[in-house]
């Protein structure tokens, strides 16, 4: 036999896995270590190279609230089987007490009320979002900190033997799972180390300050400030079978720009798949996205107080016109910002306009509205310009 002696690259992964990736980047900014680990994870068990007998991944997300966390869970799930509502989320803070694990395994045979009971952890609940393209289960922990020590020692089992066994002694299969837990521990710290505070001023000021980049040396520190207050608060046993422990980033002004964009996009296909016989496009001016950014930066609660400004700000007065028939099918809204009045304005720049128009006034760069237009071209026919004028004279 002869040795052929041909370089091979260890670093290239498969056709699946980087579009995995690509979809991943779309709905998640600034946190491109967190889409690695996730991706590497995925590639591993494409190959079938997972450790036999463990779930295929155990994830613990560690960051400030509003980075990200909970999201890249629900943009995986979405990404794999598209749907984020695929992800089996577990709200820690209801299980402050010991007796409360019932709740997950459901309670033994004879207890009161153990055929009323249904466990939250069962097979049939991790298969439930499985399809003929991807039969992966997403389980979410959130906010696993708060819950109590009865929880984390379920956990072992499953992070180890990919096993449950409930209250009736069936047993759980989390071998196709992704298991990922989530955790505020170190936040303030993380925050205390950022200087200048992330944030906008006001637009009235002549010289806006923009938050510095953060080089190296301080994501290091914020990295290490999280995964020892993780350690300090789990045991050496719990961390021990994680694969892979990641440390959130605090969301800088160039991420929420970014982020601003994906959200104005969700608000738009919104729009087209809730509207009805009414879909309508809106654009929205460099002044008016500043405007948002203004009102909706917090460095203590990162991109959420944005998304609660996009509601509060564009939504709720979007639906108000909505409501009271001055945006109609086929409308042009354009959205700005009213510098005398100091709040966004809207206006109609067009209207009658056919489903391609509309198409061609959106952002090329937000995903999904090609195929939110052609489901709500499906209702009715355009009506043109020159149609819906003929008619009223």
């Amino acid at each position: 036999m002869t040795k052929l002696g041909i370089p091979l690259d260890a670093s290239r992964t498969g056709r699946e896995a980087e579009s995995f990736d690509r979809r991943l980047r779309r709905f998640i900014v600034g946190q491109d270590e967190a889409i690695d680990q996730i991706v590497n994870i995925y590639q591993l068990y494409l190959t079938g190279m997972t450790p036999p007998g463990r779930p295929i991944g155990n994830f613990l997300f560690l960051g400030p609230t509003g980075s990200g966390k909970t999201r890249t869970v629900e943009a995986t799930a979405e990404s794999l089987v598209g749907n984020s509502r695929a992800v089996i989320k577990i709200d820690c803070a209801e299980f402050q007490h010991s007796h409360e694990i019932a709740k997950l395994i459901g309670s033994p045979p004879g207890y009161l009320g153990h055929r009323e009971t249904h466990p939250l952890l069962s097979q049939e609940v991790l298969n439930l979002y499985h399809g003929d393209a991807c039969k992966i289960s997403f389980v979410l922990f959130d906010e696993i900190e708060k819950a109590s020590d009865a929880l984390w020692n379920l956990l072992l089992g499953i992070l180890d033997k990919a096993t449950l066994t409930l209250g009736d002694n069936r047993r759980v299969d989390f071998s196709k799972a992704m298991i990922f837990m989530t955790s505020n521990l170190g936040a303030s710290e993380m925050n205390s180390i950022l200087s200048p505070r992330l944030g906008f001023h006001s637009l009235d000021s002549a010289a806006r300050s923009k938050p510095a980049k953060m080089d190296e040396q301080t994501a290091a520190k914020i990295s290490r400030t999280g995964i020892d207050a993780a350690r300090r608060k789990f045991t050496p046993e719990f961390m021990n079978r994680l694969d892979k422990t990641v440390v959130f980033r605090p969301l800088g002004e160039a991420e929420l720009r970014r982020i601003l964009d994906i959200e104005l996009g969700l608000v738009q296909q919104r729009v087209l798949n809730n509207a009805g016989d009414n879909p309508f496009v809106f654009t929205t001016t460099e002044l008016a996205k500043e405007f948002l950014l203004n009102q909706g930066t917090d460095s203590k609660y990162g991109a959420r107080h944005l998304k609660r400004s996009i509601e509060r700000l564009l939504v709720q007065p979007m639906s108000n016109l909505i409501a009271t028939d001055q945006i109609r099918r086929g409308d042009w809204i354009r959205v700005d910002f009213s510098s005398t009045d100091s709040k966004l304005g809207f206006f109609k720049d067009a209207e009658g306009l056919p489903m391609q128009a509309m198409a061609e006034l959106m952002d090329q760069s937000l995903f999904h509205l090609n195929h939110a237009l052609t489901q709500a071209a499906a209702i009715e026919p355009p009506r043109t310009v020159q149609a819906r004028s003929s008619r009223r004279g």
